[in-house]
């Protein structure tokens, strides 16, 4: 595994770990609730990439800075 896919799938983690802290058992719900496709959405926690834009548009609705989540 090569050092991009190690810092994906780092951040798909962290991802995993804010929306659960939020209460979303289900990725789906989120997805939903966020306007992201669900299975797009599924991506990103298991380590697809993301753009920054829809990261930060994440983190706001899961009301997590950029500084703590990384």
């Amino acid at each position: 595994m090569n050092q991009e896919s190690k810092h994906l799938n780092q951040l798909g983690n962290r991802l995993r770990y804010y929306r659960k802290l939020k209460g979303y058992s289900n990725y789906e719900h989120l997805a939903y609730d966020l306007g992201i496709s669900r299975s797009q959405y599924g991506k990103y926690e298991n380590g697809g990439n993301i753009k920054f834009s829809t990261l930060s548009k994440i983190l706001d609705f899961l009301d997590v800075s950029p500084k703590e989540f990384f």
